[in-house]
C-alpha cells in the first residue's frame, strides 16, 4: 500500500503532509535566508565537464579581473563545452576564436611546440589569456574590472575606455550581463544560496500533474493528454511563474545557482547523471519538495509521482532564477 501511495502521489495524507512542508519549507526557510547570500568563489562541484575542469581552475585564476566560474561562463556560452563547435561566421573551438584572433593571440597552452585551436589543453588558455590581455588594455577606466574587460572582449577596448566604462551599446551591456549571470551558475557558494520567490507556484503547478502518465517528449501539450516528460514537467512548472527554462534536462542545470544538499528548498531542480563529474552526462530531472523528496516524470511505464532524492546517481541541485534562466545560450538563440 505504502508504494502504491508514493508512485501515485495522490493519497490525501501524504499531499497534505507536502502541501504543508511546502508553506513551511519555502516561507520559513526563505525568511530565514534573505540576508545569507554569500559572495561566491571557485569552482561548484560538478559544474565544469571533469575533463576541462583543472584548465578551467588554473587558468581562471590568471588575473585579477577573472575567476574560473567567470572563464567558464564564457566557455559555456561561447560552444557548450563542445571542442569541435564552428560558427557560421567561423569560429572555431571549445573557445570560439576566429582565425585572424587566434593567430595573434592563441598560445601554446599545454607545450606541446604547437597552437591548437581545436585542442583545449591550448583554446581554454588561450581564452583566459586574451581576456587578461583585454584587463590589462583598461585597467585604469572607472567601474568593476571584469564588467569592463567583458565589455571590451565584446566591443574592443577603444570603446570601453572613450565610454568610461562599459558603453551604453545593447548588445555589449546584454552580453555583460549574461556572462556575468551565468557565472553564478559555476560558482561555488561561500555562503548560503538565495531563496526562490517563484518556488512555491511552481511546485503547485508540478503537484497538479500528479498520476499523470510519463510521456517521452510530452510537454503537456493538449494533443498529448497534458503529459510530460521529466524536464517537459520542470520546464511547464517555471513556464508557469514566468520563467522559461530550456527544453533539455542538462540545458536546465545552469538556469541559476548550485545549493548544497543540505541547503536544499522546495523548488529548486534536482539533477541526476551518467556521469557524477560531467553535468553534460545528466540524464533526469525533478523538482524537490522537502524531506528528501522530488516531484518528478521517471520514465515510461510510471506516473509523475513523488521520489527520493538519494539515489547513487544525484549530482546537485539548481536554484533556478529568471535572470539564469534568460542568461543561457539557448534563451538567447530563441
Amino acid at each position: 500500500m505504502r508504494k502504491f501511495w508514493v508512485a501515485g502521489g495522490l493519497g490525501v495524507g501524504l499531499v497534505l503532509c507536502f502541501l504543508a512542508l511546502l508553506v513551511v519549507g519555502v516561507y520559513a526557510a526563505a525568511a530565514g535566508l534573505a540576508g545569507g547570500a554569500g559572495r561566491a568563489v571557485g569552482l561548484a562541484k560538478g559544474a565544469v565537464p571533469a575533463a576541462y575542469q583543472p584548465l578551467v581552475q588554473k587558468w581562471g585564476n590568471l588575473c585579477p579581473a577573472i575567476n574560473p566560474a567567470l572563464l567558464a561562463a564564457q566557455l559555456y556560452q561561447e560552444s557548450g563545452w563542445n571542442p569541435r563547435a564552428q560558427s557560421p561566421a567561423a569560429a572555431q573551438g571549445i573557445a570560439q576564436f576566429i582565425p585572424g584572433t587566434w593567430q595573434t593571440h592563441g598560445i601554446d597552452g599545454n607545450g606541446d611546440g604547437r597552437r591548437d585551436v581545436w585542442d583545449p589543453a591550448d583554446a581554454i588558455p588561450s581564452a583566459a589569456s586574451y581576456d587578461c590581455e583585454l584587463a590589462k588594455y583598461v585597467k585604469d577606466v572607472p567601474g568593476d574590472p571584469a564588467h569592463n574587460m567583458l565589455a571590451a572582449y565584446n566591443a574592443g577596448a577603444y570603446r570601453v575606455i572613450r565610454a568610461g566604462g562599459v558603453p551604453a551599446i545593447s548588445e555589449t551591456q546584454n552580453y555583460v550581463r549574461i556572462i556575468t549571470t551565468l557565472a553564478k551558475s559555476f560558482e561555488a557558494p561561500v555562503g548560503r544560496v538565495a531563496p526562490s520567490r517563484q518556488a512555491a507556484s511552481a511546485i503547485y503547478f508540478a503537484q497538479e500533474q500528479l498520476g499523470k502518465p510519463y510521456l517521452w517528449g510530452g510537454n503537456g501539450k493538449p494533443e498529448q493528454n497534458g503529459r510530460f516528460d521529466c524536464s517537459g514537467l520542470t520546464k511547464a512548472a517555471y513556464h508557469s511563474v514566468g520563467i522559461e527554462l530550456p527544453r533539455v534536462a542538462n540545458d536546465q542545470w545552469n538556469a541559476g545557482p548550485h545549493p548544497k544538499r543540505d541547503e536544499l528548498l522546495p523548488g529548486d531542480l534536482v539533477f541526476f547523471a551518467h556521469n557524477l563529474n560531467d553535468p553534460r552526462s545528466i540524464h533526469h530531472v525533478g523538482i524537490y519538495v522537502g524531506g528528501g523528496y522530488m516531484i518528478n516524470a521517471p520514465y515510461t511505464g510510471a506516473v509523475i509521482r513523488f521520489d527520493k532524492i538519494d539515489k547513487p546517481d544525484y549530482i546537485g541541485a539548481t536554484r533556478v532564477t529568471a535572470d539564469g534562466a534568460k542568461a543561457l545560450p539557448s534563451a538567447n538563440a530563441a
